[in-house]
């Protein structure tokens, strides 16, 4: 039960030497900024959504003299996106909870790192999930953006190559989140984000044997998936070798991350006048809407964080500059802000 339970060894470590719940140094915690940006939209079903794309069109005849011109179509597709569900319960006997006579701080301590779990879970799965290998949850990006070959996936030219070979790399990622590009996902009828209900004072436990006590107990939940509806306007620049310093200067010849970037905003179809330049589009009602209604961001952990500073330094880059975005200081590259999310792994394999 020690593993599921907060037991009377779990409380006597969180107690002050005056007998009061001590503030806990949450030394699991992260930094995973891509909330932050992130657009949620309810599903159009209850336990998956779907998304028309057009996958095909028209192509017309150079027609010579007596001759017959064919009709012509486009053609669309339907994808289809999964969702998950992630929940949790915390539980405390209400004893171990009355001990100290404050019920309300012991039960804050678990919750807040219920809370944090399962966010550090659900941005994981944002990067990493894959609905083929685990079909409870949901698919990310990785499983989307996992080839460099053109000749295998369409989308292999949204996948920059770092040049890194071993198993020690990394990615940054350049996302477009919007309606019409790339959002999160919540079931329909339900509600988006993270769901936390007190489920009242005391409510009857079970132990293994199926015998009754009297517990505080407190759930969580949050369904979510993601629709990639335009993977054009997602980049992932792969294979960052963390190894060699990902770009740093102890490395003789490391990746250079803003010429990366600089590819990487290119590729996709329509940006900022400041980030690419390509404002355009030929798309019908491209007048009055040049570009999707999107907000832009670019994902990198700690160590491609750390290696762009030391770049920037190094190479008098103009491009990298501080800001305010929504309120808070950041730094830009090109216009596009640079966010931090642990949840990015220094592991990941090469991608070939």
């Amino acid at each position: 039960m020690a593993n599921f339970y907060l037991t009377l060894a779990d409380w006597t470590r969180r107690v002050d030497p005056n007998g009061k719940i001590d503030i806990i140094g949450e030394l699991l915690s992260q930094c995973n900024e891509v909330f932050d940006d992130m657009l949620w939209r309810e599903s159009n079903g209850p336990t998956s959504h779907k998304a028309t794309i057009r996958t095909g069109l028209p192509q017309g005849t150079w027609r010579r003299m007596y001759q017959g011109v064919p009709f012509t179509k486009s053609t669309t597709a339907q994808i289809s996106e999964g969702m998950g569900q992630l929940e949790a319960y915390s539980r405390i006997d209400r004893k171990i909870a009355e001990l100290e006579g404050d019920v309300a701080s012991l039960r804050m301590s678990e919750d807040k790192a219920h809370l944090e779990g399962l966010s550090q879970q659900m941005a994981t799965q944002l990067f990493y999930g894959n609905a083929y290998t685990n079909p409870e949850r949901f698919t990310g990006l990785s499983a989307r953006y996992n080839t460099v070959s053109t000749a295998t996936a369409q989308n292999a030219v949204n996948v920059l190559d770092g040049g890194g070979t071993a198993s020690a790399n990394t990615s940054m990622w350049v996302v477009n989140w919007g309606e019409q590009t790339c959002h999160g996902l919540f079931p329909k009828g339900s509600q988006a984000g993270l769901i936390f209900e007190d489920k009242g004072d005391v409510r009857p436990g079970r132990d293994a044997n199926g015998n009754e006590f009297e517990a505080y107990t407190s759930y969580f939940r949050w369904e979510a998936g993601l629709c990639v509806r335009d993977w054009r306007y997602n980049v992932r620049v792969c294979n960052l070798d963390t190894t060699t310093a990902a770009g740093g200067l102890a490395s003789s010849t490391p990746p250079d991350l803003f010429a990366l970037l600089s590819k990487a905003v290119v590729r996709i179809p329509t940006m900022a006048r400041s980030v690419s330049g390509i404002t355009k589009s030929d798309a019908p009602g491209a007048a009055s809407n040049p570009a999707p209604v999107s907000r832009a961001a670019i994902y990198v952990n700690r160590t491609v964080r750390q290696y762009m500073d030391l770049q920037a330094i190094r190479d008098k880059n103009v491009l990298l500059t501080p800001k305010e975005y929504a309120g808070q200081p950041v730094v830009e590259f090109r216009g596009l802000p640079i966010k931090v999310v642990d949840a990015l792994l220094n592991t990941e394999s090469r991608v070939v």
